[in-house]
């Protein structure tokens, strides 16, 4: 393993893209992610690979779906705006299985909003985002460390699947810089690819490649609807993540992802010194969602406080995973306002003090 560098996270997250076989990457600017596709315009030439602005988000994701038709690792980024624009073409992408990985960088909204950090794609990012029935396997890294290795496990659990792949930072991962080591990658023990498009002629041994989204018959589309979720529902067994922090002896929660878990955790360290026996859950996966462990918890403690950059999204799946087990609060920042310390861990004790 590489000795750790500074780096900057969207430049690590690319790099780590690289270092995963990636070779292939078309976007289009947009703050706060900008670094991802400068980065890849010079790196990925000097590997034999190749990078395309677009001249649109829409087109960019078209591009992706080009080239995942091929089997090559590809990958698109963007931010908010950007990503709402690509959901039709990744759409597309889930309905002819096809792998790829996606990065969003999250900004403040709704509309062009602000260019500062937020977590309020949450909702799109985990109900699929554009039409159909589907769900995307979702990484919410809290470290630019941990942004480098869910980027590249995500291109091994596309792969394995046949699905795109979304990480989901926001503008704190993206901008930051964190000492970082870049692992040894390893790929997975993957199925070849012996779906791709890549060249067919009489006589060559193999059945044509037909890459498809389209079942004009309702009993097809449903059983193709129902082949994609029975494979997704093999994903959500085995790909599930999540961490917690000082919940052995907790008699109170606080549940946050990405950076504001960060923050929450030192609410918790804050409250701890405090004598109060709080604790973090982070879901690191945001679908599949940790609710089996949410739920176990609710039974443990006497209450469980939210934390986003948002105004209340995965609150939702926290509330639907303790169901009614034990009192659920929400606190949220917006608009790019970022949760600070002590009022995280003002609003968890006025929570846990009043229960």
């Amino acid at each position: 393993m590489a000795d750790r560098v500074m780096m900057k996270g969207n430049e690590a997250i690319a790099e780590a893209a690289v270092q995963a076989g990636c070779r292939y990457f078309f976007g289009y600017p947009i703050t706060p992610q900008n670094e991802i596709p400068e980065y890849m315009s010079k790196r990925l030439p000097e590997v034999g690979g190749a990078f395309l602005q677009a001249e649109s988000e829409v087109a960019a994701i078209n591009m992706v779906y080009g080239a995942a038709g091929t089997g090559a690792r590809v990958m698109t980024s963007s931010s908010s705006p950007g990503i709402s624009l690509k959901q039709e073409g990744i759409s597309y992408i889930v309905g002819a299985e096809l792998p790829c990985v996606i990065v969003n960088i999250v900004r403040g909204g709704p509309g062009l909003g602000s260019i500062q950090p937020a977590q309020s794609d949450y909702w799109q990012a985990t109900r699929g985002g554009g039409h159909g029935d589907y769900n995307l396997c979702v990484f919410a890294p809290s470290t630019v460390q941990e942004a480098v290795e869910l980027t590249q496990r995500a291109f091994d659990v596309a792969d394995q699947y046949r699905t795109p792949v979304m990480v989901l930072g926001d503008g704190v991962i993206g901008q930051m810089m964190e000492p970082v080591r870049m692992p040894d990658y390893k790929k997975r023990d993957l199925p070849e690819k012996d779906w791709a498009a890549t060249g067919w002629k009489e006589g060559c041994g193999r059945e044509r490649a037909v890459i498809n989204s389209l079942y004009i018959q309702p009993d097809a589309c449903e059983a193709h609807n129902l082949k994609i979720q029975k494979k997704m529902q093999k994903l959500a067994e085995n790909e599930l993540l999540y961490a917690t922090e000082m919940m052995d002896d907790a008699d109170f929660a606080i549940v946050a992802y990405g950076t504001t878990a960060r923050i929450a955790l030192s609410a918790v360290r804050k409250l701890r010194q405090q004598g109060h026996k709080v604790g973090l859950i982070r879901p690191i996966t945001l679908w599949p969602f940790p609710t089996q462990a949410i739920a176990q918890a609710a039974k443990q403690v006497k209450g469980m406080l939210t934390v986003e950059m948002s105004l209340g999204q995965m609150v939702e799946d926290v509330r639907l995973a303790v169901n009614g087990a034990c009192p659920v609060a929400f606190f949220g920042r917006t608009g790019g306002m970022i949760p600070g310390v002590k009022e995280i861990a003002e609003r968890a004790l006025a929570m846990k003090e009043g229960l």
